[in-house]
Order: C-alpha cells, then structure tokens, then sequence
C-alpha cells in the first residue's frame, strides 16, 4: 500500500485515542473521510507479542490508510510486535512517546521517553529495520521541568538519525508529576509557535501539529505553517466534521453526506459484528457525537445509548436513532440539546 506521505501534499489525521479510536470508531469514520489518515488506539508491544493479536490488530480493509501506535521502550520487543503486525497490513507504525497516563508510566513508555531520547532512537532504529513500512513518532513538547526549546530539538534529531519517516508533536508538556491524564489534555498551555519552529528547523521532515483543535477552520490555520494536522476529541465529540475533510483540506469536489447510505452501511456493519458474536452498542457508542447542534439530536443520542444497551438489541435501533433527526431543517437545537 502507499504510503500517506509518499503521495506528498497535507495530511488530516485522527488523533490515537485509548478506549475511543478502536475499529468500529475507525470505520466509521472512514466512512466520513475517504482520505483522512486513521490511527488505532496505543497497543503496547508486550500485547503484540503475547496477546490476542487478531483482535488487537485485526482491521476491516475500508479503514485504509490507518496506522498502528505502539507502546513500548525495549527495541527487541518493539521490532517483535512490528515484524509481527506486517501481516496487518498497515499503511504507517507510530511510535507512542505522548501519552501521560498512569499505566504507560509504570510501564516505562509514553511520554515519559521524552526524557530519554537516546531510548526512543534506539527503539526507532529497531523498528527502521523490522519493516519497510513509515515508522514515525508522536511526542509532546516536553515533560515536567524540562525546557522545550532544549528537550524537543533533541528528541527530534536523535529519532531523525535513527530513521523516523515523520514527527508528530501535541503541542503541550505532559506535566507526569501533579496531573492526572485528563487534565494533561487541557492544562498545561498550548504552544503552537514551538511547532512551527520545529518546521522551520527541520524544513525537509514531515512535521504534524495536534492538541486543543477543534474546528477545520483551525487546521487550515495550522496547515499554513506544518505539514500536518491532527484532531483528537473534537473530531469524536462532534464526528460530522470529518464529512468536510476531503474537500476542506484535500480539495476533492464538494459532495453534501448521504446519511441515508451511512445509516445503511452501519446497520450491515453491526449486523455482521453481532453475528460474530459482538454487541451492537460496541459499534453505536462512537456515532453518538454524529449530529451535535443538528434538530433531533439529542433524542439521536439517547436512542443510542440507551437501546443499544438493550439485550438482544440489533441494527434497527440505528434506523430508529437515525429516523429521529431532521436532515431537512438547517437549524440547531437549543444549547441545553
């Protein structure tokens, strides 16, 4: 498969996101965006290597171009779990070097490899020669008391010698001493001016920006200065979004959503996922942000999450969800929706 940035041009991403950004997530949203680049949620290289891996890695075709993140910090384990995913057919493996949460600490992984970069260039040098596929890195501006101006140039160039294909950096520290993960998200400040610095740095790599986006209006902004952009809860909180994608950023024609073909292609998606033994609310939690702002959605969401919690619920919950909002009226609920 080609690669995302072999073809060139700005790229619009999914941010990866623990118990969001898992496979039915991602059809969905390929569903929106024929070109937007997908990302799984972080699977940590232990996982791969001993854990359920069609589940773990398993992947319907249509997501395609969708990365793999991994987590991890021993170079032996992560080439292991790349050399192992190959068969997954993934179109990119990212390298997890952001992530503030508790179990990545104690795993000695995630973001707090920014205070080792010789580690995390010694785990991308591992994966460089596992695969031939892009390998590159998602990191923060730094971490705790370090100097961003110091420590990201630093991670970047040792992670650039060791082979990284791309950078894509969420322009906040991680604060791993005071913050739980979710006020990581929203504390600390937003540093967008050190990014494009990087991209002035490093003008001939490919430099991505995420962090506190919320509008596309926003990531046109963005993509004036780096290379590309990637939108994390505010493309989950309010899905529809992705529906502008390819033409806002891609510049392909303009075509209005058939909602109608979407709710008939997640209905036959659910009923296959059920058939397999899986649940429909597994596959409805990730629509509920569809039509925020739009007239029935409120009653949208509460069909969805009430129903399809519902023993022996099937697809018809998501004909019935969809039946409930006006596709015909432009204006927007109350704010209380």
């Amino acid at each position: 498969m080609t690669s995302p940035y072999e073809k060139g041009g700005k790229i619009f991403a999914v941010a990866p996101m623990i118990d969001w950004t898992d496979r039915h997530c991602r059809f969905l949203h390929r569903q929106l965006s024929r070109e937007a680049l997908l990302y799984t949620e972080m699977v940590v290289a232990d996982a791969i290597i001993h854990g359920p891996r069609d589940r773990l890695l398993g992947h319907h075709l249509q997501e395609h171009p969708v990365a793999l993140q991994v987590g991890g910090s021993d170079p032996a384990k992560l080439a292991e779990a790349v050399r192992i995913a190959e068969d997954y057919r993934y179109d990119e493996i990212n390298l997890n070097v952001g992530c503030p949460s508790d179990r990545v600490q104690s795993g000695t992984f995630g973001a707090c490899l920014m205070l080792t970069p010789d580690v995390v260039a010694a785990g991308v040098a591992a994966m460089k020669a596992a695969t031939a596929l892009p390998v590159t890195v998602k990191c923060r501006i730094g971490v705790d008391e370090q100097d961003p101006e110091v420590a990201l140039p630093e991670l970047m160039e040792k992670v650039l010698e060791a082979g990284a294909d791309a950078i894509w950096i969420h322009a906040r520290k991680a604060w791993l001493k005071g913050l739980s993960p979710k006020e990581n998200r929203d504390i600390p400040p937003l540093d967008y001016e050190i990014v494009y610095r990087m991209k002035q740095r490093f003008s001939d790599v490919f430099i991505g920006i995420n962090g506190g986006i919320k509008t596309l209006e926003e990531a046109e902004q963005h993509l004036r200065h780096v290379d590309g952009v990637m939108l994390g809860r505010a493309a989950y909180g309010d899905t529809a979004i992705l529906a502008d994608v390819d033409q806002r950023i891609y510049g392909r024609p303009q075509a209005s959503p058939d909602w109608s073909a979407l709710r008939d292609t997640m209905m036959a998606y659910a009923e296959t996922h059920i058939a397999g033994g899986g649940r429909l609310q597994q596959v409805t939690r990730h629509m509920v942000g569809l039509f925020s702002g739009m007239t029935g959605a409120r009653r949208f969401r509460q069909i969805l999450s009430s129903d399809a919690a519902k023993p022996g619920a099937g697809p018809e919950v998501i004909a019935a969800a969809f039946a409930a909002v006006d596709f015909s009226c432009g204006e927007t609920e109350a704010l209380s929706a």
